[in-house]
């Protein structure tokens, strides 16, 4: 049995489809009740009391881990997740953490996420940790103003990174729970261009076969929309990203290409796939 965190999200919902149709037994957890793919059993679990883990984790094979915002702070206990995980005999875990743990080591949410890196290394596990850049799935965020206004709200509209589309984080996710060759890989998982915010406007005009404009948000402006859904730490760590990116988070990875053997997803792909959002 394969238990999957944060299941009912742009990742783990691809990939809770991807193993049950690979033919194993998923339990999907999220903080709240959802409806999940066909064939997985769905509980409730709250990732900020690892304790209450220890029913969902015993008798699992493996586990992937994906931790929600207010979880990547210092303090947070998300550690615990990984004791209890050992303690109930898991053998594998596959860690959803982030680009920002070498490009930007000294950030706060970086420091307690590489933290959390080396506890799963030093876990007795086996283990393969996934460091994704920015999501297109980000883009979603700019859905209720794209549907009212056919505006796009948002910092650094001239500024881009190659971002990643969520499906593919979960088709590299599930490749590595199911074959072995990938125990011990940290991959770094981006798209196959770099594209800035207004390029993602055009984008999804394009998609909707209607203009949407650009409006640029001042740095503050951001934050202060950011914060409401994750730690004011976690959102200046981004927008020290998205504002000035460095040459390494410019980088095009070719490691969805090595894991997958396909390239990774344009932005206009993801954009199509979620029209429905903007109409």
């Amino acid at each position: 049995m394969i238990v999957v965190t944060g299941a009912t999200g742009n990742i783990g919902r691809p990939l809770t489809q991807a193993l049950t149709e690979a033919g194993r037994h998923v339990t999907a957890v999220s903080r709240h009740t959802a409806a999940v793919p066909d064939g997985a059993r769905h509980v409730v679990a709250d990732l900020a009391e690892p304790a209450g883990l220890r029913p969902v984790l015993a008798g699992a094979e493996a586990l992937f881990l994906l931790l929600s915002g207010d979880l990547h702070v210092t303090g947070a206990g998300s550690a615990d997740i990984i004791g209890e995980a050992a303690a109930g005999g898991v053998r594998r875990v596959v860690l959803l953490s982030t680009l920002g743990v070498v490009t930007r080591p000294f950030g706060p949410t970086r420091i307690a996420m590489r933290a959390l890196e080396d506890t799963l290394r030093e876990s007795g596990m086996e283990w393969t940790i996934l460091r994704p850049g920015g999501f297109a799935s980000n883009a979603l965020w700019w859905a209720d103003s794209v549907r009212a206004r056919r505006v796009v709200a948002a910092p650094f509209g001239d500024v881009g990174v190659p971002i990643i589309d969520p499906a593919d984080i979960a088709a590299v996710a599930a490749a590595c729970m199911l074959n072995d060759r990938h125990i011990g890989g940290v991959y770094e998982l981006t798209g196959p261009e770099v594209i800035t915010p207004r390029q993602q406007a055009e984008a999804i005009a394009a998609t909707l076969g209607s203009p949407v404009g650009f409006r640029e948000l001042s740095r503050d402006e951001a934050k202060a929309a950011m914060t409401q859904s994750m730690p004011a730490e976690l959102a200046d760590d981004t927008l020290d990203i998205l504002g000035s990116p460095s040459p390494a988070e410019l980088r095009v990875s070719p490691d969805v290409q090595q894991v997958l053997g396909r390239a990774p997803r344009p932005f206009a792909d993801w954009a199509a796939r979620n029209a429905a959002a903007f109409r």
